[in-house]
């Protein structure tokens, strides 16, 4: 399949643009193309689109003082983005959402694929925006779906715990919290089950493990012999879960605490040697 991806070296879309290419699909990964821009999708079979712009390190949040500019940049360039693709041709778009669609729900709530959102922020707003006017667009010949990744983890920069694990590592042992994490490389292969499903449409939940930082800081200790306190177990009574039942029918079965065991040391060991540097200049 000839795909078209957007963000491709971001902090998820690497992890697409990676599966994409093990897969043997040839990819586009439209270089120095930018969210509002015209693009060029000609001979293309597919788009993923996993841009997104905002403050760097930050996604709820991620409007910073300029919150028309982030709906602007963000969902405009995504809906002129969508509208270009069934012009020129191309047959599926698949819309990388956010679980942050659903932050509005209760607390403690299961979340379905099938689950309206109900966003609280410019983030969530945005994305669900953009899931509702895609999915407007689909006909038979242009299949549309939105994945709506929890928090994605794995090894590379930038990286998502390199501030916990920094600061645990210097001494600092950080509150207790609780949250659900998928793997990138399990959200790159999610994504082209959907894309490959003839019948692809509406929403798909990405999420895999409910993970306590207490638990992931002990492998940290563990790892490095670091004697920072661990924080107390957190609560996982509020907390969202993502199901992710349709992605299961597809066959997608996420690598669980084995793949994060394994992934560890090396997320560490990118992580340690700039804590190291700075002990240094300390």
């Amino acid at each position: 399949m000839k795909i078209a991806l957007t963000g491709a070296s971001g902090l998820v879309g690497r992890w697409i643009a990676r599966a994409a290419v093990e897969a043997g699909h040839d990819l586009d990964p439209l270089p120095g193309w930018r969210l509002g821009q015209p693009v060029d999708l000609s001979g293309k079979d597919a788009l993923i689109h996993a841009a997104f712009q905002h403050i760097p390190g930050r996604y709820r949040g991620g409007e910073g003082d300029d919150p028309q500019g982030f709906i602007r940049a963000n969902l405009d360039g995504s809906l002129a983005l969508f509208h270009a693709a069934r012009a020129q041709g191309i047959s599926r778009v698949l819309f990388l959402s956010s679980r942050a669609v659903h932050d509005g729900h209760p607390a403690g709530m299961e979340l379905t694929d099938e689950l309206s959102p109900a966003p609280t922020s410019p983030y969530g707003e945005v994305k669900a925006q953009a899931e509702v006017a895609l999915a407007a667009l689909a006909t038979p010949d242009f299949r549309t779906a939105s994945l709506r990744p929890t928090g994605v983890y794995g090894p590379g920069l930038p990286q998502k715990w390199a501030g916990l694990i920094a600061d645990f590592l210097a001494g600092t042992t950080p509150a207790p919290a609780v949250a659900t994490e998928v793997h990138g490389a399990d959200l790159g292969r999610a994504a082209l089950a959907v894309l490959e499903d003839h019948a692809m449409s509406g929403s798909y939940n990405v999420g895999d493990l409910v993970l306590d930082r207490s638990d992931l800081l002990a492998e940290v200790a563990r790892l490095t012999g670091c004697a920072t306190p661990l924080p107390p177990p957190g609560d996982p009574g509020p907390l969202r879960r993502p199901l992710s039942r349709r992605l299961q029918a597809l066959g997608w079965c996420p690598g669980g605490l084995p793949l994060l065991r394994r992934d560890l040391p090396e997320i560490v060991a990118q992580i340690q040697p700039e804590q190291e540097i700075a002990d240094k200049l300390d």
